[in-house]
């Protein structure tokens, strides 16, 4: 038996734990898809995310779902959420909340929106970075400080940070150092045909079906740390790295077409991603040790937003992805 703030997680082994998770997860998607037609790449990306502790920026257009896949998410764990409209006018106590005086002349602290275990940052490039900053301090430090106190967030905490990839008149774009912060970047696209008209059906009858509750706040604790034990193989480290180190022109180690499309490359933080990523996605498929197919399936997201290209590569309209999957 494992134990978990002074209650009984009731498995027996990790391996227990972990064949447990698996038939978690795919209770999990199914309760999703009640509600969310389709996107079955990016409710994995957004699972695995959660399960490793990781933060995720979703760029897509509007009218995708974005907010209802997110707060689906959150009802299916057990979990509170939130969401935040960033604007132009937003400010950082607008977020982290407030010291107010009350009725006895003394001062209280309001929280703001951030303390719940799930936030939505819809189009969080819309406020200036002052503002963006402060959730980004949050998302790091997992507390707030106000006043000189510090106040720390629930756990599970998990942010959501949407970016519409039209619009970008009036638009604070979130510099790399930030961006880094993310653990994942996915792209949501389309859906097709055959999906549009199931979401058709779904949304436009009086049928509601209500997802189910899977998961609690303790129980996703839990497989967080799960995720953090499983054992990696050497050669899983080496590759996750040198894949990493490809990406870096002026570097011994960087790939021909960095060297050719690249002005900077992804840093270290790139690196840890991928193992806990590729962890938490070699569990969820079933497996107690993540190879190198397992660091391959996370590559795109985790190193989409750590590299930059160059003009030569925006004039001939080399894409992020191009570059990763010539380095794979």
């Amino acid at each position: 038996m494992d134990t978990l703030n002074n209650h009984t997680i009731p498995y027996k082994s990790d391996v227990e734990a972990v064949d447990a998770l698996v038939e978690k997860y795919a209770r999990l998607k199914t309760e999703v898809a009640k509600v969310i037609e389709g996107q079955k790449e990016v409710v994995d990306g957004l699972l695995i995310s959660v399960f490793s502790r990781g933060h995720c920026l979703l760029v897509g257009v509007p009218g995708l779902a974005k907010t209802l896949m997110v707060h689906t998410i959150s009802n299916v764990l057990g979990l509170s959420f939130n969401r935040i409209q960033f604007t132009p006018d937003l400010m950082p106590s607008d977020i982290i909340g407030t010291e107010i005086l009350d009725e006895s002349r003394h001062f209280r602290f309001i929280k703001g929106p951030v303390f719940a275990n799930i936030i939505l940052a819809d189009e969080i490039n819309r406020t200036p970075p002052k503002t963006q900053s402060a959730l980004l301090e949050a998302m790091q430090e997992k507390a707030v400080t106000v006043a000189g106190q510090t106040y720390h967030l629930d756990e599970p905490f998990f942010v959501l940070a949407t970016q519409n990839p039209i619009e970008q008149e009036g638009t604070y774009p979130l510099p790399e150092a930030q961006l880094d912060r993310f653990m994942f970047n996915i792209w949501l696209d389309y859906p097709s045909h055959e999906e549009e008209i199931r979401i058709m059906k779904m949304t436009t009858s009086d049928r509601i079906l209500k997802p189910e509750i899977v998961l609690n706040a303790e129980e996703i604790l839990f497989f967080q740390n799960l995720v953090r034990k499983i054992p990696v193989p050497e050669n899983v480290y080496n590759y996750a790295v040198t894949l990493a180190s490809k990406t870096r022109p002026g570097t011994l180690a960087a790939h021909p077409w960095a060297k050719e499309y690249l002005t900077w490359g992804a840093g270290p933080r790139a690196s840890q991603n991928l193992i806990i990523g590729a962890k938490c996605h070699s569990i969820l498929k079933g497996k107690y040790s993540p190879d190198i197919e397992d660091v391959k399936a996370v590559a795109i997201p985790v190193l989409r937003h750590r590299i930059v290209r160059n003009y030569k590569a925006e004039a001939e309209g080399i894409r992020e992805e191009a570059i990763i999957n010539h380095l794979l």
